[in-house]
């Protein structure tokens, strides 16, 4: 069974510890905890060995928003994981997962 197809596993909220104000007031999403949390609820879902995950840093929360992270699985093939942001405490979900051509 490839990744995306077992999607409806992985979308789940990740943990509210994904927020971080920044010294000016305004709160971003913790991009480390944020790629933790999906490493291993990647793995937890999927039994995935993952290399790395890579999401933008800086992103604002505002309810419904999205933003893109970039995993890199054992063996060197890429995905790209569309998650948005539920609320203003920063829960987030993986709504998309698709392979990088």
């Amino acid at each position: 069974m490839t990744l995306p197809a077992r999607l409806g596993a992985l979308i789940v909220p990740l943990a509210a510890a994904a927020l971080f104000t920044t010294g000016c007031g305004e709160t971003v999403i913790d991009d480390a905890k944020t790629e933790a949390a999906i490493e291993q609820n990647l793995k937890r879902a999927t039994g995935a060995k993952v290399s790395s995950v890579d999401c933008p840093s800086g992103v604002e929360v505002k309810a419904g928003a999205t933003f893109e992270c970039t995993i890199e699985l054992a063996g060197g093939k890429q995905q790209t994981a569309t998650l948005k942001i539920l609320n203003s405490d920063a829960d987030v979900e993986v709504t998309d997962l698709q392979a990088n051509k």
